[in-house]
């Protein structure tokens, strides 16, 4: 259309030279000259408007390639919801840095898809609500699957792990019985609360009191103060805070672990429905357990059983 406007000034000029010449002959060739003129011009304006008006589609064209590799999860954040006071699985450590097994296994993940890892602590108890409203992809801190298969969509399994009674070494408490007319301690929504209050709820029963914590750290300093007999906590966990204590406390145990209180799998738990992440995250760690990747990242916690837990290709 502007090249159109351009052509139909020109004319009106050359008939305006014709006009105004001094003879036919020399008027004809004046606006002939600026007829050509007039053209190139209107040629040149054509071009530098057809240039103007593709820059908007390359532009659009670049961010369409963008939102492409957006879709297709490059440069993606990643946020893993974890308990921060759950060792050796997610932890502050004495840096102030989020440290762990899980927060290792997820970084690796991260950095072979080419994702930027968010480590978001949440409150366990709200940890379906964090889920829920997006505000974390997954809960990978120790989760455990067993009797929460129709609330998430589970990985495979990639620990197992048994839920268990930790008590002073001095307390002469070594059966499970000898918790009677005892107080114990138990995470708020943990698996051994579930077992507590379902399958072992019989042997809650003859306890003077089960008393719910927000987290371990708070209930073992409640141990060690003889606020509490003996808590309930994940093994992992136990062999931790055991460890990290220089003994004085011990795991109920008995032949063949008959004095657990349960046992269980962990696996990543991903919002209801969100097969397309969790396939993702998945092939990469079992990516990770064939290259040997896997082990070696639970060799760093060996000190607290995990070498004995994995349980993820084998």
């Amino acid at each position: 259309m502007k090249r159109a406007a351009a052509i139909l000034l020109a004319g009106v000029m050359a008939f305006g030279l014709i006009g105004c010449g001094g003879t036919q002959t020399s008027g004809s060739g004046q606006a002939e000259g600026a007829a050509q003129e007039s053209s190139a011009a209107a040629d040149n304006a054509a071009a530098e408007s057809t240039a103007a008006e593709s820059a908007p589609e390359e532009g659009s064209s670049a961010q369409a390639q963008s939102a492409d590799a957006a879709a297709d999860g490059e440069g993606r954040q990643f946020i893993v919801g974890f308990d921060a006071e759950f060792p050796p699985y997610g932890y502050k450590d004495e840096s102030g840095e989020y440290v762990g097994f899980d927060l290792d296994l997820a970084a690796e993940v991260c950095k072979r898809q080419g994702w930027e890892l968010v480590k978001q602590p949440i409150d366990w108890d709200s940890k379906d609500m964090e889920l829920d409203s997006g505000a974390i992809d997954c809960i990978w801190n120790g989760f455990t699957m067993n009797g929460r298969e129709d609330q998430y969509t589970f990985s495979v399994p990639y620990v197992d792990n048994s839920q268990v009674f930790v008590v002073a070494e001095d307390a002469g408490i070594a059966t499970k019985a000898d918790l009677a007319g005892k107080a114990v301690g138990v995470q708020k929504d943990s698996s051994a609360l579930a077992a507590l209050e379902g399958d072992e709820k019989a042997l809650a029963d003859t306890f003077a009191a089960l008393n719910q914590y927000a987290d371990y750290n708070t209930a073992f300093m409640d141990l060690e103060a003889g606020a509490i007999d003996a808590l309930a906590i994940d093994i992992g966990v136990a062999n931790y805070q055991i460890a990290s204590r220089d003994g004085g406390y011990v795991i109920l145990d008995g032949e063949a672990h008959k004095e657990y209180l349960s046992t269980e799998q962990y696996g990543i738990g991903f919002k209801k429905g969100n097969e397309e992440l969790k396939n993702t995250v998945e092939s990469t760690l079992m990516e990770m357990a064939e290259d040997g990747t896997f082990k070696q990242i639970a060799e760093k916690y060996a000190d607290y059983g995990l070498l004995d837990s994995i349980c993820l290709g084998e």
